[in-house]
């Protein structure tokens, strides 16, 4: 689907910390990856000067948010899925689910935002339509699909916690941070 891309992937030695768990950093070259593969199916590359265009996409917003950790070896589906295209930029959703075991279990969502740029002879960029060849191929997914999509921890359940750690209780300079608050 022109709005929906699936990529898996094997959490590498070299992608983990000491602990053997994936580290946080990676879920953003995973996020890559799928966006990648996405373009290539679509038939263009996200280096667009490949495909003869003097433009380049680069990032204006990145986040990701973990609910269990990955580990060495296990592999990873990474679910793409355009949540807003407009006339300069993309915004896709990320989903990462464990496929080991008998039923997938999500670990991890994300976002990226992606604004279609022009190169300009003096090293700067000005924001710009996304072609139209590639804008025509790319959809937003149903709002149905996006429902119960990138949201805070909060909102999905519990934040990873480790083992025996305890919630710890709120401090006083929390006014800045409501979001950080333990409940």
């Amino acid at each position: 689907m022109p709005y929906e891309f699936k990529a898996t992937r094997r959490v590498e030695f070299s992608e983990t910390d000491m602990e053997g768990i994936m580290h946080f950093s990676n879920f953003f070259r995973f996020m890559e990856t799928a966006e990648h593969a996405f373009f290539r199916s679509l038939g263009y590359s996200v280096v667009l000067s490949r495909n003869g265009l003097m433009l380049c996409l680069p990032r204006v917003h990145a986040e990701c948010d973990y609910t269990a950790p990955l580990r060495f070896e296990d592999e990873v589906q990474i679910q793409l899925l355009v949540e807003k295209k407009s006339k300069r930029s993309l915004t896709y959703q990320f989903r990462f689910r464990r496929l080991n075991g008998s039923a997938a279990q999500e670990v991890a969502r994300g976002r990226l935002t992606v604004v279609c740029a022009e190169r300009r002879s003096d090293g700067s960029m000005k924001a710009v339509a996304l072609p139209a060849a590639i804008a025509e191929q790319i959809h937003e997914a149903p709002p149905g699909l996006l429902a119960d999509g990138f949201g805070s921890v909060r909102e999905r359940g519990e934040p990873l916690r480790m083992k025996n750690q305890r919630r710890r209780a709120p401090t006083r300079n929390t006014r800045h941070s409501p979001h950080l608050l333990p409940t």
